[in-house]
């Protein structure tokens, strides 16, 4: 997926999601680190070290959720009401494998939800304001506190959730229906 970092200027990188410390003895621990909850990131070696160094964020245009209901999960597509891009805070680090390769990947920052997705999900990534992206990835910013505070709910009245197809919850499935709303029985 495609990454901002900053490099003097801000630059886009490839990278994989699920973040794979630099001091990992495996690989496979990524899979277990696609989210990390911002309540536990100065608590959670795999992301203290980022958080001072290795901020980053995740262009998107939406996200899914999925409700569960009673023996089903109801997919949910949510995005901002304007359709405009937005940015997912996130944390990267480098691992080198035995041959000396470098792997990139990263972690997307996880709050509680508003009050839009709380309908659907406890938890949502964080989504930040514009005039926030900066200051996330801005060079020898150490105030944690400050950065911390950076990192909460996207106002939900701002934002729209709507019932999209089951096809989504396959990856052989990749088309733009996969964002439009399905008719339910509400």
């Amino acid at each position: 997926m495609p990454v901002v970092i900053r490099q003097s200027p801000n630059q886009i990188m490839m990278m994989k999601w699920g973040l794979i410390p630099s001091w990992a003895k495996d690989i496979r621990i990524g899979y277990k680190l696609i989210n990390a909850r911002v309540e536990t990131l100065r608590q959670k070696p795999a992301f203290r070290s980022s958080l001072y160094t290795k901020r980053c964020f995740v262009p998107a245009s939406g996200f899914y959720e999925w409700e569960h209901k009673e023996r089903s999960k109801i997919p949910y597509y949510i995005k901002l009401k304007s359709e405009e891009l937005f940015a997912f805070a996130g944390l990267y680090d480098v691992w080198k494998d035995a041959e000396g390769k470098e792997i990139r990947s990263y972690t997307i920052i996880t709050c509680d939800s508003n009050k839009l997705v709380a309908k659907i999900h406890d938890r949502m990534p964080v989504i930040l304001r514009k005039d926030h992206e900066a200051m996330w990835l801005k060079e020898g910013e150490t105030d944690i506190d400050r950065l911390l505070s950076l990192l909460n709910p996207y106002p939900e009245k701002e934002m729209e959730a709507y019932v999209v197809s089951s096809l989504v919850n396959s990856p052989k499935n990749n088309n733009k229906s996969l964002i439009e709303a399905v008719k339910t029985g509400k």
